[in-house]
C-alpha cells in the first residue's frame, strides 16, 4: 500500500529533515513538498543534520507548485488540524481512524491493497491548513494534546501519525490489513480535483452556481465523492455529463 507524507508551504528548513527522519524510524519513505519557502531546502545544511541520516527519503523527495500535483495515486485523504472546520470532513484521533480502518466501520469501505493511496497532509507551520486543502479530505486527524497547550512541532506531529499507522498497518512484522474487495481502479484525489473544477464550471454556466457566492456547494460536493469512493469510468462520466452541460449551453447561447 502506497503512504505519502505531503507538507505544504513548509517555512523551516528543519521540519523537512525531521520529518524524513521520523519517516524512515516508521519504514516510510515517500515524501513531497508543496510550495516550500525555500527552493533549495532539500540541500540546506539544517535539512540535512535535523534529517540525522535519513538522506534516501530526502533524495527520493519530491517537490511541486500545486497540491493537485502531490495527490497522484492517492485514494485516502488525511488532513492533520486541530480544529474542526464546518462543512469539512469528520474530525477523530490517528488511532480512532485507523481502527475504523481495521475493522471496516467506516461509512464507505477502505480499499485496502497495492491500489491504495494513504495520503497524510500537513499545513504550514505559520498558518496551518487552509480550508479549501482540508475540505479535499475524507477524515481530519487531531492528535489527543493537552488543551492549554495544544500546538505540536511538524516533526513530531508527523511521528505520531507515522507511528499509529505503522502500527496499524501491523508494525514491522509480515501481517498488514486485509485487501477488501472494491474496485481497482478508484478516482485519486487530482482525478476527483479536476472533475469537480469541471463540474463547477458547468454548473456556473447553467446559473446553478455564483461564483461570487458560492457558499459550500463545492467542499459538500468534494465530500459525497469521497464518501462515494468514485472510480475512474465515474469520474469519466462525470466530466462528461459537465462537458454535455457546457456545450449545450454555449450552443444556446450563440
Amino acid at each position: 500500500m502506497k503512504t505519502r507524507f505531503i507538507l505544504i508551504n513548509t517555512s523551516h528548513a528543519g521540519n523537512v529533515g525531521a520529518a524524513a527522519r521520523a519517516m524512515k524510524t516508521m519504514g516510510f519513505d515517500d515524501l513531497v513538498l508543496v510550495a516550500p519557502r525555500w527552493a533549495n531546502v532539500l540541500r540546506r545544511e539544517e535539512t540535512i543534520q535535523r534529517a540525522s541520516g535519513a538522506l534516501d527519503v530526502l533524495d527520493k523527495c519530491r517537490i511541486v507548485e500545486t497540491l493537485d500535483e502531490a495527490l497522484d495515486g492517492i485514494t485516502h485523504l488525511c488532513a492533520t488540524a486541530m480544529t474542526p472546520r464546518d462543512f469539512g470532513p469528520p474530525t477523530t484521533t490517528p488511532r480512532a481512524h485507523f481502527e475504523m480502518l481495521i475493522k471496516k466501520e467506516l461509512p464507505v469501505p477502505f480499499p485496502c491493497g497495492p491500489q491504495t493511496g494513504m495520503g497524510f497532509l500537513f499545513g504550514s507551520e505559520r498558518f496551518g491548513m487552509r480550508n479549501e486543502d482540508v475540505y479535499r479530505c475524507h477524515v481530519c486527524l487531531s492528535i489527543p494534546s493537552n488543551p492549554a497547550f495544544g500546538s505540536l512541532n511538524i516533526g513530531a506531529a508527523l511521528q505520531v501519525i507515522a507511528y499509529e499507522w505503522r502500527l496499524a498497518l501491523g508494525g514491522f512484522a509480515d501481517s498488514a490489513l486485509p485487501v477488501a474487495a472494491v474496485p481497482s481502479t478508484l478516482a485519486d484525489a487530482a482525478q476527483v480535483a479536476g472533475m469537480l473544477g469541471h463540474l463547477e464550471e458547468s454548473l456556473t454556466h447553467l446559473g446553478f452556481l455564483n461564483p461570487a457566492a458560492p457558499k459550500k456547494l463545492m467542499p459538500r460536493l468534494n465530500a459525497l465523492f469521497n464518501r462515494a469512493q468514485v472510480t475512474q469510468e465515474e469520474v469519466h462520466i462525470l466530466r462528461g455529463i459537465a462537458k454535455a452541460i457546457l456545450k449545450t449551453e454555449l450552443q444556446r447561447r450563440g
